[in-house]
């Protein structure tokens, strides 16, 4: 019988799916906050859950093959009580997939930057993601125009002449900046380290390091699929105890 299955990581602004057949990972996508009426297509199959938003966790508590994640289930020695469940997941993934000592970078709703080497967390760093920095400036401001990410291949100079340039350079060179400076005193510490960006700005971040710094960026593996990677092994490890 095909053991078929479903992750489900609850992000701030979206439903991460993924589709599972046994360990290989058949497909995923993303959805809305969700309301009851959308749950219909899961049936009676296996659903691992991951979640930062407690109050979409009622929606699914009825589901009779549901399983939460907690932080307690991830086996990384160091991790603190309000250690993100999303980060701990795709750190975890990470670890299984590439090995240690890595920095995982999670380009989403907040961008945030993890270590670890060997079973142990070394630290990290939180900053609001890259829509939320355009979004702040637009809806915090009286006068400052929503701008839109550009394409890599129309980065804007640091000194623009335009506003709208103006956000995207301030907001862009800084974050890729930083980016630089956080690997690079990371990997001081551990040169041999692999770097992975994952997340939904992943590819995004991933174009701007490679016009900016391309030596760097070649460096920088892209996965968007870490934390599905993180349940995977923990659902593994709760089917051999």
């Amino acid at each position: 019988m095909i053991d078929v299955w479903t992750a489900l990581v609850i992000g701030n602004s979206r439903l991460h799916w993924a589709e599972f057949s046994g360990d290989r990972l058949r497909k995923t996508w993303d959805t809305p906050h969700a309301n009851q009426d959308q749950t219909e297509f899961l049936q009676n199959r296996e659903l691992w859950i991951a979640s930062v938003v407690p109050l979409q966790n009622q929606l699914w508590q009825a589901h009779p093959r549901a399983h939460f994640i907690s932080l307690e289930q991830v086996p990384l020695k160091g991790m603190y009580p309000t250690f993100g469940i999303d980060r701990a997941l795709a750190l975890w993934g990470a670890i299984q997939t590439i090995g240690c000592p890595v920095l995982v970078i999670d380009a989403g709703t907040a961008l945030t930057l993890t270590g670890a080497s060997g079973d142990r967390l070394i630290g990290g760093a939180i900053l609001p993601g890259l829509k939320l920095q355009f979004q702040s400036l637009n809806q915090g401001t009286a006068a400052l125009p929503s701008s839109l990410f550009p394409l890599p291949s129309s980065l804007p100079p640091r000194w623009a002449l335009t506003t709208e340039a103006a956000i995207a350079s301030g907001i862009l060179h800084t974050v890729v900046a930083g980016l630089h400076s956080f690997i690079h005193d990371w990997r001081q510490t551990y040169p041999t380290s692999a770097v992975v960006l994952t997340g939904g700005d992943s590819d995004r971040i991933h174009a701007y390091l490679q016009v900016l710094h391309p030596d760097l960026a070649d460096s920088v593996k892209l996965n968007p699929h870490l934390a599905f990677s993180g349940i995977q092994a923990i659902r593994q490890n709760s089917r051999q105890d």
